[in-house]
């Protein structure tokens, strides 16, 4: 069993409060789910309005399988053009 994690920090430019950062995180998380099989949470920077990083993982039996849904899922993020995608970092378990 592989288990793939990966974190995303996005830097939302013209955010000014809290309720506009929960907004954008939540339309992100709701169409990455929607789309993919995987887990997924704004897991730090909660309290920061121009930051936002959110987790990532999925389960497979095969790390290039667990590699290839993470693969599609920082394109399908980058994609969204709804936030700057400013580090991403991968780890297989």
């Amino acid at each position: 069993m592989v288990t793939g994690t990966l974190e995303i920090e996005f830097i939302l430019h013209d955010c000014h409060s809290l309720k506009e950062k929960r907004s954008i995180v939540r339309r992100i998380i709701e169409k990455t789910r929607n789309r993919f099989n995987v887990s997924i949470a704004e897991i730090d920077c909660l309290d920061l309005c121009q930051r936002a990083i959110i987790g990532v993982s999925v389960v497979s039996n095969d790390r290039r399988h667990a590699n290839s849904v993470l693969d599609h899922v920082i394109d399908f993020m980058e994609n969204m053009h709804i936030a700057e995608v400013a580090e991403i970092r991968m780890d297989f378990f």
